[in-house]
């Protein structure tokens, strides 16, 4: 069986790597009332920042609700996702949600943000490639 915890190294942790990831955002996927900010990292695996704040989402117990889906959700496809680091904002209106409903968007966005990622993965590689034929 293989290791599907949350550990601390799947957590964006400190300011600067927040700002890191808003200032490059490489990557840009929407989700009904849920986005998802990301960026390439060279640590090998995906790193995982919440921002669901006080003026987009008001209940305290809705916040952390949403926040917990989301640790789900990673947890579960850490293995898929390419090594990014992301910052996954809510918006107004996601705590009317019920919890299958934002787990299927999660899961949508994070199916797009592996095809993006590999597309963008793709593009460099045959870049690098035809500067090395030259």
């Amino acid at each position: 069986m293989s290791c599907q915890d949350f550990p601390r190294r799947l957590r964006l942790l400190n300011a600067g790597d927040y700002r890191r990831v808003f200032d490059t955002a490489a990557f840009k996927v929407h989700g009904k009332g849920l986005m998802a900010l990301a960026t390439p990292n060279s640590l090998g695996y995906p790193r995982l920042g919440l921002i669901f704040s006080k003026k987009n989402v008001r209940r305290a117990v809705d916040r952390n609700r949403l926040k917990r889906l989301a640790r789900e959700s990673i947890r579960l496809r850490q293995h898929r996702l390419p090594a990014v680091d992301i910052v996954l904002l809510a918006r107004r209106g996601v705590q009317d949600l019920d919890n299958a409903t934002v787990h299927r968007q999660l899961h949508g966005m994070w199916r797009r943000l592996e095809r993006e990622a590999s597309q963008r993965e793709g593009r460099e590689s045959a870049g690098t490639l035809v500067t090395e034929r030259r």
